[in-house]
């Protein structure tokens, strides 16, 4: 009896214990953070997979590359962050997606079957995540180059596109310079390409929180998912867009970008049905903190604005990007215009006939050699992939920026909990 006894006691045991560790992992259990970047090139990413080194080179940095990467060396692969990217050509996208790692930046000429050779903010994103949170995260990025706010990603909220003053008064004289020839042709297809990338993000991030396991095998549907921020990096084309923003050198040149932006965020938490979500502006930063211009300082103004409206205190918040420049890959970089524009001078004079092809390589040669010193060149493949308008294409400034956007979006997570 006393065996019997002490089996049946046993049984107990174990059931009570089984039953308090499914109560534990109920309450425990909490629904998949799903994450959102939006914007055009910067945010597809134009840094390449070989200037990860140049992070090393830099002690503050040197620990962020090794979290960038595995113990054999190459790119992490996270075991707990997803990612779900939309990008392409407008008429052809397509979906590249899996277990999140380097490679889902850029994909222009890359196989849309697998990553490609660049990143662009989401990695250092994504890895951030993983470290803070230790549960499963789900990425959704849609990101296409070379696309505005006040056109292709204007939110329903803002209206048909309006024509501002000086399209107004000179886009019906037909004059070039810009200008369209056809106004009422130019008129419909405005319309027509008016919001398409809105809706294609929204239809996008739509169609992978139908099914989230598509993407994120360890969903589990009983916890269901959270909407848990949105990270918006865009505004190269709105910035150099002299017709919809036309008064040049004046500090309020830009206030119809953020009254877009302001939108766009009210928009967004709608579509989505997420009135809280915590939304992160990466603020424009090509050219770093020196570049003090008076169209840059007054765009970057504009984007982080919406920040400072009393609707979204607490819930909306600008990061700045220029501290992540590398100033000293811009100097070489400065130095690299210098060549280009002295081979097209060299160039004209070929044209002329005043110099022969051999006489004009042999100068723009020399003229090269000159500027940029062997020290410097070995330092700009070590650093640099791209052009200045995507930060020189440096790993090192996009992996910071990454970090920065997750960092901010943690903390705002953060304040909300009770």
């Amino acid at each position: 009896m006393r065996n019997i006894g002490q089996r049946v006691m046993s049984m107990m045991i174990v059931m009570v214990a089984g039953l308090g560790l499914a109560i534990a992992c109920r309450v425990d259990a909490k629904p998949l953070k799903v994450f959102i970047l939006a914007g055009q090139s910067n945010m597809e990413g134009p840094a390449r997979i070989e200037t990860f080194d140049y992070i090393g080179d830099d002690p503050a940095t040197a620990p962020l590359l090794r979290q960038m990467r595995g113990a054999d060396g190459k790119p992490r692969i996270c075991d707990h962050v997803w990612i779900s990217y939309l990008t392409g050509d407008g008429e052809k996208n397509f979906e590249i997606a899996g277990k999140l790692t380097a490679g889902y930046g850029s994909m222009w000429g890359m196989d849309p079957t697998r990553p490609g050779d660049k990143i662009g903010p989401e990695f250092t994103f994504g890895l951030t995540m993983d470290a803070a949170l230790q549960e499963p995260v789900l990425i959704i990025k849609a990101a296409w180059g070379g696309k505005s706010l006040h056109t292709d990603f204007r939110p329903p909220g803002a209206g048909p596109y309006q024509l501002s003053t000086f399209q107004r008064e000179n886009y019906p004289r037909q004059e070039g310079h810009g200008i369209p020839r056809d106004f009422e042709q130019w008129k419909v297809e405005k319309a027509k390409a008016t919001g398409v990338y809105y809706r294609l993000m929204i239809e996008h991030v739509r169609k992978v929180l139908a099914d989230p396991r598509r993407v994120c095998p360890q969903y589990d549907p009983a916890q269901g998912f959270e909407v848990a921020g949105f990270v918006w990096f865009q505004g190269w084309n709105d910035m150099v867009d002299g017709h919809v923003y036309p008064n040049h050198n004046k500090p309020d040149r830009f206030a119809l970008y953020s009254e877009l932006l302001a939108q766009f965020i009210r928009d967004v938490r709608k579509d989505l049905a997420a009135p809280n979500m915590p939304f992160v502006i990466g603020v424009m930063g090509v050219g770093g903190l020196k570049d003090q211009s008076a169209e840059m300082t007054a765009f970057r103004r504009a984007m982080a604005a919406p920040a400072d409206l009393p609707e979204f205190k607490g819930n909306v918040v600008a990061v700045q990007t220029a501290p992540f420049w590398s100033d000293e890959l811009g100097a070489i970089d400065a130095k690299r215009g210098k060549i280009s524009q002295k081979r097209w001078e060299l160039g004209n004079q070929v044209k002329e006939g005043k110099l022969t092809k051999e006489e004009a390589d042999r100068e723009i040669k020399r003229f090269e050699d000159d500027l940029i010193s062997a020290e410097e060149r070995a330092l700009w493949n070590r650093g640099a992939s791209n052009a200045g308008y995507h930060y020189l294409g440096c790993a090192k400034t996009f992996a910071l920026m990454g970090k920065a956007f997750a960092e901010a979006n943690l903390k705002m997570l953060e304040s909300r909990r009770p």
